[in-house]
């Protein structure tokens, strides 16, 4: 757990943390994968760490989930990317969108499955954020595919998305996906989204099911928790 006074700093935080694994896996390996989630707590972190300086012509950047929209859709996880995350130098980052363009995220499935076989696995880093329902990328309760998505042994690289909470159809890498990184970062903030972990720690009445317990209780990658008010 890294608590921060404020959201800037954990921003800074953040990003500062996630530079350096983006680093090491350029050392190491010559390239170096990153995995980020949507919505409005990350919008910090994207601007500080696009001011980051590493190789980012090295770096190639996806999502861990997606709603069903055109990329330039004001609700597109890729639109907030391209526009808060991939500027200045990181502008040069190559970027892997999951949205195909079919008409339905069952429609666009195997090309994006596709698209997620070909990545150079490990991702050197996946941040994941949290709902106040306890959903984290778009393992949503209710979900139409939540238990194969959250299945560590099933084969799915990705799945698509309904739920009733979910706002339009959306499409989510499988937790056993998002688990071959060498660091899994959990992005939340004020103190809403801090009853809602503790919750989830203790697993205590409705909190047993909050989808995030799955991502909290594996035993398979380290989970690095920012949290701000």
């Amino acid at each position: 757990m890294h608590e921060f006074a404020d959201r800037p700093a954990q921003a800074r935080g953040l990003a500062a943390s996630i530079a350096e694994r983006l680093r090491d896996g350029v050392r190491q390996r010559g390239q170096a994968l990153l995995a980020v989630s949507g919505g409005t707590t990350p919008t910090q972190f994207f601007a500080c760490l696009a001011q980051e300086t590493l190789d980012w012509a090295k770096v190639c950047v996806t999502l861990v989930d997606e709603r069903w929209v055109a990329a330039d859709d004001t609700r597109s996880n890729a639109r907030l990317v391209q526009t808060t995350l991939l500027q200045h130098a990181a502008a040069a980052a190559s970027f892997m969108p999951l949205y195909t363009g079919a008409a339905t995220p069952e429609l666009g499935l195997a090309d994006a499955e596709a698209r997620v076989a070909a990545l150079p696995l490990p991702f050197d880093a996946v941040v994941l954020g949290m709902g106040d329902d306890g959903h984290t990328a778009s393992f949503f309760p209710g979900g139409d595919h939540l238990d194969a998505a959250l299945d560590l042994q099933g084969s799915a690289r990705a799945l698509p998305m309904r739920a009733p909470d979910a706002g339009e159809p959306r499409i989510t890498l499988t937790l056993s996906t998002l688990l071959q990184t060498r660091v899994l970062y959990l992005l939340i903030a004020g103190a809403d989204k801090r009853v809602v972990f503790d919750a989830a720690m203790r697993g205590t009445d409705a909190a047993v099911h909050y989808p995030i317990r799955a991502v909290l209780n594996q035993q398979r990658v380290p989970v690095a928790v920012y949290w701000s008010p």
